[in-house]
């Protein structure tokens, strides 16, 4: 069961200006949105990713450039449109403060599942998208490289909570419930019998210990859950 690390786009010349960017073209990391991308980067140095899947808008496929660049094998990230940005149709490009008193906004905080945006997606569409989008990867990559691979999937803030609240079971109406910052590491591991949430807007921490050792200690079910809680990262207990 491979594990996926989810990385929203670090911070953008839109987040600063206030201004939905949707799938406008040309919106691009700022100074700090570099930085906070080359940090996820640091965190991951130690960590032997398989693949590496991207948005195909600008600020996605930097971030990924960014990370991918401090692997210590040769690492192109492919691109997949189906983790693209929710498209808000007419209200893309606009001000968050101005979109804040349509009357729409109140649905989209409190009953996602019920908005499609004006000539746009529905919130439903892109969850069920993004979601199939992550399943098949995962799936690949665990054919290409086993279950213990991990592998990476740069993405945006919507998109990538509403992904969260699939693994957690969550329905999308909870979504607005999970935070995800620019620039920060969500962390899920799909087993046969229920995906494992492992981290959510995470900034800081060494993932190393992502990386399973070569040759597996324990016999345990990695997709049972732990009676207790477990051991944490690194424990070489297990059942016999």
């Amino acid at each position: 069961m491979p594990t996926v690390i989810l990385v929203r786009h670090g911070r953008s010349s839109a987040n600063t200006a206030g201004v939905l960017a949707g799938r406008t073209p040309g919106v691009h990391l700022d100074d700090t949105g570099v930085q906070q991308a080359g940090a996820v980067g640091e965190r991951l140095a130690g960590v032997r990713l398989a693949a590496a899947v991207t948005s195909p808008l600008e600020r996605c496929r930097e971030t990924a450039r960014e990370i991918t660049s401090r692997q210590p094998a040769a690492l192109r990230a492919t691109t997949d449109k189906q983790l693209s940005e929710c498209d808000y149709g007419e209200w893309q490009g606009r001000p968050i403060k101005e979109l804040a008193k349509e009357k729409l906004w109140r649905t989209v905080q409190a009953q996602p599942s019920a908005v499609t945006f004006p000539g746009g997606e529905s919130m439903r569409a892109m969850q069920d998208r993004a979601v199939a989008a992550v399943r098949r990867h995962n799936s690949r990559v665990g054919a290409e490289h086993g279950d213990d691979a991990v592998w990476l999937a740069v993405s945006h803030g919507d998109v990538i909570k509403s992904i969260l609240a699939d693994a957690l079971g969550s329905h999308l109406d909870l979504f607005q419930r999970i935070h995800v910052d620019p620039g920060s590491v969500s962390i899920i591991r799909y087993g046969e019998t229920r995906p494992f949430v492992l981290g959510t807007n995470t900034h800081a921490g060494d993932l190393s210990w992502l990386t399973p050792p070569k040759k597996a200690r324990s016999r345990r079910r990695r997709d049972d859950a732990e009676v207790g809680g477990g051991a944490g990262p690194g424990a070489q207990t297990g059942r016999s």
